[in-house]
């Protein structure tokens, strides 16, 4: 069982060798624990510093692509190295290393494909009232759209078994929390929230410009993420907003129309008749919008299956390189052709494109 702990990192040297040497390299029921760092194109010395603190791994950016990219650069990554648990965390020493063998244990007890680490943001004395608000009604959105019971849905302390990780694609440029655990519950993967304690953050976030910003891009992400999976409910209720009026209308006109026949009523219907029409008319169309928007995510399902197989393969073929490397290694050392003064170093790499659905 191979533990490898991603770390995103950008400028971060003040607190990326204290988050590393915070992962706990010997955990019950884990045979090998990394830590995987994922340069998104530092411009200091975080990654000198990284691979001093005892980074095993560093994949490279070229230039800074955002949390969602790097983070998709580093499950791709884990698993070409053989993951079969994949843990994220910040590189801003939010979250205690202490707390990861607590993350894995569902995954590990086979109880969870995703982990949450659970902030308990109610109880974070430097987190105003606003923002626990936000934080609880945002919560409630994703778990709404999501079908899942996770407490604090933007936690980024996150475990994912390799079955999970082989599924996640992250398409948002923002921020990819909200995005994988609506994707998570719509695949019916298991997630498990397990509540953790957490540092004093020192410096503001540098993933937005303050809460409402936070807010208008996660919205989208949820609005867009939403109408992925579950396109015909959508356009179902944007048709149902236009029709009801549609039908009141409609109704109104023929009753006018009935009440001029008897004599009753000299009123006019013809307003009523047209408006009704043209709201009945806009719902249809909706309606056939998300028929095919329903059918262009039935092909997008097929797509990820396609890519899902995809990935298990590639991972399926490193592993075996990687094995027959290794015999050939041990031979090499048994007939004695390898020098004796040899010794791993930390790998270093160029991150390939992200695959995307």
């Amino acid at each position: 069982m191979k533990l490898i702990v991603q770390i995103p990192a950008l400028n971060e040297r003040d607190t990326i060798a204290e988050v590393i040497r915070a992962v706990p390299r010997h955990i019950s029921g884990v045979d090998q624990v990394e830590v995987l760092i994922i340069d998104d194109g530092c411009t200091d010395d975080t990654v000198a510093v990284a691979l001093a603190a005892g980074a095993d791994h560093v994949v490279r950016h070229t230039a800074n692509k955002g949390l969602a990219t790097a983070y998709q650069t580093g499950i791709d990554t884990a698993l070409r190295l053989g993951a079969d648990i994949i843990v994220n965390t910040d590189a801003d020493n939010q979250y205690p290393g202490s707390e990861i063998p607590r993350l894995i244990d569902p995954i590990l007890a086979g109880k969870a494909d995703i982990v949450i680490g659970d902030r308990q943001v109610h109880q974070i004395e430097h987190f105003s009232p606003l923002k626990k608000a936000l934080q609880y009604v945002g919560s409630a959105v994703v778990r709404w759209a999501s079908e899942t019971n996770v407490p604090d849905t933007v936690s980024g302390f996150r475990a994912l078994s390799r079955e999970a990780a082989l599924r996640t694609f992250v398409t948002s440029d923002f921020s990819y929390t909200v995005e994988n655990l609506i994707q998570a519950g719509k695949r019916r993967l298991t997630i498990v929230a397990v509540p953790i304690t957490i540092n004093p953050v020192k410096r503001p976030s540098r993933l937005h410009r303050g809460n409402w910003n936070f807010i208008k891009r996660q919205a989208a992400i949820i609005a867009r993420t939403y109408t992925t999976y579950e396109p015909l409910k959508v356009f179902s209720y944007i048709a149902l907003f236009f029709a009801t009026p549609g039908f009141i209308l409609l109704a109104w006109a023929a009753f006018v129309f009935i009440g001029r026949r008897l004599g009753i009523l000299s009123a006019t219907n013809d307003q009523s008749l047209l408006v009704g029409s043209v709201l009945i008319l806009m719902a249809l169309i909706i309606f056939l919008i998300g028929l095919l928007a329903d059918r262009v995510g039935g092909v997008r399902r097929l797509q990820e299956e396609i890519l899902y197989r995809t990935r298990v393969n590639l991972v399926e073929q490193e592993a075996w390189r990687r094995t027959i490397s290794a015999r050939l290694d041990r031979i090499e050392r048994a007939l004695g052709l390898t020098g004796s003064d040899e010794q791993d170093e930390p790998v270093t790499e160029d991150a390939q494109p992200p695959t995307r659905p």
